[in-house]
């Protein structure tokens, strides 16, 4: 059987937000009741596209180069249940921008943009509601 490798650029994404997720978390206040709930929301999306949703993209760069064999049909219980599982993971991510905009909300009513703890959740937010836009859109 092959190994499905998850590219390193996606776990590296992952390993950061999950990094950032966690000091979110940690905070207190109504911002870090928020975080919890984005993370009640990411945590098990995350191990539903480790399982089957980022492996297949490892493949690609074998088949930009016409290499094709028979150990990859593996990968096809993958992406069927990738296309079984699709619609939820979209619905998903809405879930996950809605949770994203409320985690950030407290700041904006207080008008703590220049917090020292926003540096830090803002790249983290952007990214992450980047990744849902771009998929929302298919």
């Amino acid at each position: 059987m092959m190994d499905f490798t998850i590219p390193h650029t996606m776990e590296m994404e992952h390993e950061e937000l999950h990094k950032e997720l966690r000091k979110g978390t940690r905070g207190g206040g109504e911002t870090g009741e928020t975080a919890k709930k984005v993370a009640k929301i990411l945590l098990p999306h995350f191990v539903k596209e480790e399982d089957f949703a980022l492996p297949p993209l490892g493949l690609l760069p074998l088949l930009s180069k016409g290499r094709v064999t028979s150990d990859m049909e593996d990968i096809l219980l993958m992406t069927d249940k990738l296309k079984a599982e699709l619609n939820q993971m979209l619905k998903e991510h809405k879930q996950i921008l809605t949770a994203i905009k409320n985690w950030l909300l407290p700041q904006r009513k207080k008008g703590n943009w220049n917090t020292s703890d926003l540096p830090r959740d803002l790249p983290y937010t952007r990214r992450l509601k980047k990744n849902c836009t771009i998929l929302l859109r298919y």
